[in-house]
């Protein structure tokens, strides 16, 4: 007996539609569709307009074996947000794969450094006693019913995952605008948000960085790999600055040093991984003019907020968020408009 298609799926759309095994759902949850940063602040009615959330991206597939959450790399995360793995288990749907963010929030805004707490849990048990909230704000439907929905278009997509799920917490829908309005992005910056997400209406979801997404920032900020580290001075404890990177051309690029943002436990849990990620050699392929430097393995991805770029390419009022386990170090690149 053929499966029907998913209601509400406009006749003209369904060739869109493929089917898809369970295995397809799971390869489809490795590879997310990504954002280009946009400096562009005018857009027709064929675009619709997020909210720009600060947390961890997540994918997440439900089939027969229950649910379960995958970071950009693949990698599990359901014993890390074990409250949101069961939201989707318990889900009337038997069946979907969705990408979304999970975020912590404080005062109404997602904080980053909060959510931090929870990214390094490995036990359900420790997770959930952590004090730490998480919601899963879900943004876009992969599949469902066993037929993938990545031909569609966005605003259908997001009309289908509304009837999709039922959003109860930790699941949160991601609500969009239709329509843009000059004072959205200054409103949303008002907020303390990071700004927003411009999509195209019509475009299909493609596994790759995409024009169609575009990220609207309120201010500087973006994750840098982490080469070195300097002595502490002072009363100071573990390190004094890490010292930080982004890839050109295969090569490592010197981006500065980010010293404020740390309170006294991440200084000393920093340090002993930065330990044990201990180099002879400068991984930067420029010169680091900087005093008792120590050289580590581009290994960890720190997430940087900052003010501007200087002319001579260095961050300016650096201050550290936190580590991200969500992006390779190699995919690490200099953010500017309309650079992938």
């Amino acid at each position: 007996m053929t499966t029907p298609p998913p209601r509400g799926v406009p006749a003209e759309q369904r060739s869109l539609l493929r089917t898809a095994s369970p295995d397809q759902d799971a390869d489809a949850a490795r590879q997310p569709m990504l954002a280009v940063l946009s400096d562009r602040r005018t857009f027709d009615a064929g675009w619709l307009f997020e909210r720009k959330l600060d947390g961890v991206r997540v994918l997440a597939v439900r089939d027969g074996h229950g649910a379960r959450l995958l970071s950009r790399g693949g990698h599990p995360r359901n014993t890390t947000y074990p409250e949101v793995a069961e939201g989707l288990a318990e889900q009337s749907c038997p069946r979907f794969a969705v990408d979304g963010e999970i975020v912590a929030m404080h005062g109404g805004r997602t904080d980053f450094s909060l959510l931090q707490q929870r990214s390094g849990i490995t036990d359900p048990r420790v997770a959930r006693a952590s004090g730490i909230k998480v919601f899963y704000y879900v943004f876009d439907l992969l599949s469902v019913d066993g037929f993938d929905t990545t031909r569609l278009p966005q605003r259908t997509r997001k009309a289908l995952l509304r009837d999709t799920l039922d959003f109860t917490a930790p699941l949160r829908f991601t609500p969009h605008r239709n329509h843009w309005d000059e004072a959205m992005l200054a409103d949303a910056c008002a907020r303390g948000w990071e700004g927003l997400i411009a999509k195209r209406a019509a475009a299909p979801y493609v596994r790759r960085r995409s024009p169609d997404w575009l990220k609207l920032k309120c201010g500087g900020g973006q994750e840098f790999v982490v080469g070195g580290y300097t002595d502490p001075t002072g009363s100071r404890v573990g390190f004094g600055a890490l010292l930080l990177g982004y890839y050109q051309a295969g090569r490592l690029r010197y981006a500065g040093k980010v010293g404020t943002g740390y309170d006294t436990k991440t200084l000393l849990d920093l340090a002993g991984r930065l330990e044990h990620l201990r180099t002879e050699r400068s991984p930067f392929a420029d010169p680091v003019r900087e005093r008792a430097v120590h050289w580590v393995r581009p290994e960890l991805v720190a997430q940087v907020g900052f003010s501007e770029w200087t002319r001579d390419g260095r961050l300016r009022h650096p201050r550290y968020l936190g580590l991200r386990d969500d992006k390779r170090p190699e995919e690490v690149v200099r953010e500017g408009p309309g650079r992938t």
